[in-house]
């Protein structure tokens, strides 16, 4: 079937937008983090403390142990997963070909997050409207990383547009950009990729060493996407009767105020489109960290702005689902 990934990638995409992620149903990136876990407990447990006791006989520093086992844990992750996905396919395939479009439309499906995106964060439009901030608090809780105890109403607010705004570029765009050029397996290596940051990939202590090698290949990854899904995000903010001139100007001023090269794409042109500030000090395990503001302070964030920001992040999404349908045909030609 020739163009099986682009039917596939239609079908899953409708599949998302209409079910989102069910608590309780398998999803692979579940058995991606499962994977991670198990490797890096294996390293923790056996690789790093026999390094440690053979002393001199071990050629490599403490530092240079744990950057090698951190790459071989993000080239084991991003072998296995994607190649396994291929194989199933392929057996797919041999059954029948319709069999291979079903179980890729399923992964297709389970790889996009713009449903549940939107279910997530209008839980926290809901509780704010109820007047119930110590519940928009937990809710908002569950999508952001930083600490929620004490964010006041507009707090809770823009971290709850801030979390839309970022995941639409790695939990839709750059998803949909990956099936475009090769199917659910190059979208499931994207995944492992994203997947591996998110757990391991942090400037701390335990990490900054273990997961430096899969901090970079995501950050790699993301350059085009992330780039692609902040200007689709300006264009689509006109679809929607958002300010369109706002959003490319916040995005073409504001795009790299972030520590990571990649991640203030999407976060610009939505503080432009809606006239607001997101950015800013943020407290993480209780220590405030100083993060720089995004977009101008033209009126405060209202719970509002968490609704626009997903009817926005939708209008994206189709864009995004249009621009991968023409980079698969064209893959294909």
């Amino acid at each position: 079937m020739k163009y099986r990934h682009v039917i596939a990638m239609v079908a899953g995409f409708a599949l998302d937008t209409a079910l989102g992620d069910p608590h309780g149903w398998p999803h692979p990136v579940r058995l991606i983090g499962k994977q991670i876990d198990f490797e890096e407990g294996l390293i923790r447990k056996y690789l790093l403390p026999e390094a440690h006791e053979a002393g001199e006989a071990w050629p490599l520093s403490q530092d240079q142990t744990e950057q090698l086992a951190g790459a071989a844990l993000a080239a084991d992750v991003v072998l296995l997963i994607p190649g396994a996905t291929f194989l199933l396919l392929k057996a797919c395939e041999k059954l029948h070909p319709l069999v291979a479009l079903g179980a890729e439309t399923v992964l297709c499906y389970q790889l996009l997050a713009t449903r549940s995106l939107c279910d997530e964060s209008m839980k926290v439009h809901e509780a704010l409207e109820k007047g119930d901030l110590e519940g928009a608090r937990h809710a908002v809780s569950m999508i952001v990383g930083r600490d929620t105890d004490e964010l006041d109403e507009e707090g809770v607010a823009k971290a709850a547009v801030e979390t839309v705004a970022e995941n639409a570029s790695d939990g839709v765009i750059a998803p949909l950009l990956f099936m475009g050029l090769g199917g659910a397996p190059a979208a499931m290596a994207y995944k492992a990729v994203n997947t591996l940051d998110s757990m391991v990939g942090y400037k701390n202590d335990k990490y900054i060493n273990l997961g430096r090698v899969s901090a970079k290949l995501d950050d790699a990854l993301n350059v085009v996407p992330a780039r692609v899904a902040g200007g689709l995000m300006c264009a689509a903010a006109n679809l929607v009767n958002l300010d369109g001139n706002g959003a490319w100007r916040i995005f073409k001023r504001d795009r790299y105020k972030h520590s990571s090269p990649n991640s203030a794409h999407t976060e610009a042109a939505c503080a432009g489109a809606l006239g607001v500030q997101l950015g800013g000090p943020n407290k993480y395990f209780g220590k405030m960290v100083e993060k720089p503001t995004i977009g101008d302070e033209t009126r405060p964030v209202e719970t509002a702005d968490i609704e626009r920001a997903n009817k926005l992040m939708y209008a994206t999404a189709a864009l995004g689902l249009g621009l991968a349908c023409i980079v698969g045909v064209l893959r294909k030609s």
